[in-house]
């Protein structure tokens, strides 16, 4: 008998596919919905051996309408990404299987380990994570696909590089915050007008940031902290590092206040990173990727405030944001 703990229970076509990808012996024990993610239903579920013996696996699967058409690139992209990561040293999930189409399953879905550890959102103990942080984006910045686009994952390490990063915001969608400087906005705009400056293809991951990164942290002792997973692979592109580095800075400024958004990409280049030469160009990507978030400051905001940052109203987020781009636009001059 599987325990739910749900009202939402996972589907009966789904838990058969999972069964089938389970050890002799091994039966689904208990299912556990779990919370902040934006685009899918995500589960733990606990694995019962016939010993006795327990371990957990961790369930995506896009049910909402608006994503399922995305699902298929979504989780070929994760897929590909976790079969990737396997002995690298950066700690992602190990893939089980993945149901793309959803051919076995009611929706398309993925099937991958689970990971000890839990996300950290507060201001405590920020000077210890954002070091870190900025190393573990340098070891994932360091993975070398192989250049053929796909294979079987099955075969050991795939022959697999994803897919070229896709701008997500454009000079027409920009939403300018209520109160915002207009002509700062204008001209924060008009930097995204201009073609990409070049760069160097380098892995990605797409949505670094603290809502995908599980730390172990011991309760008296926040320096204590160590990242024990990197998860929410379903972006990964292929493009500049500054892009990475800018998602991430952008998150931390929102999170934290701005002056963590600049303490991260010196933190990133003291780590070993390296970032677009010039500062324009530097300055380019930032400034992209903190107007990619205007369009989006509800649904970011609101899995902060579930996690207990009640006071990251998307009001309190969208000054934020206006005081980013504004210093931002203050350091291009």
């Amino acid at each position: 008998m599987t325990h739910h703990d749900e009202a939402a229970a996972v589907r009966p076509l789904t838990l058969a596919w999972v069964s089938r990808h389970l050890e002799v012996g091994e039966r689904i024990v208990r299912t556990v919905a779990l919370h902040g993610g934006i685009t899918a239903e995500m589960w733990r579920l606990t694995i019962g051996a016939r010993e006795g013996d327990t371990r957990d696996l961790v369930l995506r699967s896009f049910v909402d309408p608006f994503y399922v058409g995305h699902a298929e690139d979504w989780l070929n992209r994760e897929a590909g990404a976790l079969a990737l990561l396997t002995g690298t040293g950066v700690p992602a999930p190990g893939l089980v299987a993945v149901d793309p189409t959803a051919a076995h399953c009611e929706y398309p879905s993925l099937l991958m380990t689970h990971l000890a550890g839990r996300t950290v959102l507060d201001d405590e103990g920020l000077e210890t994570r954002v070091p870190l942080l900025a190393r573990q984006l340098v070891a994932i910045h360091a993975v070398r696909p192989f250049p053929k686009l796909s294979t079987s994952l099955e075969q050991g390490r795939p022959d697999w590089r994803p897919p070229e990063y896709v701008a997500l915001t454009t000079a027409d969608t920009v939403v300018v915050p209520k109160g915002a400087d207009a002509a700062v906005w204008a001209a924060a705009i008009d930097v995204i007008r201009r073609p990409a400056p070049p760069y160097e293809g380098r892995f990605l991951h797409r949505d670094f940031q603290p809502g995908n990164v599980l730390f172990d942290v011991p309760p008296p002792r926040p320096a204590g902290a160590r990242i024990t997973g990197v998860v929410d692979w379903a972006a990964t592109s292929w493009g500049p590092a500054d892009l990475d580095v800018a998602h991430c800075s952008t998150n931390l400024a929102l999170l934290h206040g701005p002056v963590w958004a600049l303490r991260f990409a010196a933190a990133y280049e003291e780590a070993g990173g390296v970032l677009a030469a010039a500062a324009s160009e530097r300055l380019y990507w930032q400034v992209r990727d903190g107007l990619a978030c205007s369009e989006e400051v509800q649904l970011v905001s609101q899995p902060w405030r579930e996690a207990g940052r009640t006071e990251l109203t998307t009001r309190a987020v969208e000054e934020r944001l206006n005081a980013y781009v504004t210093a931002l636009m203050d350091a291009l001059g």
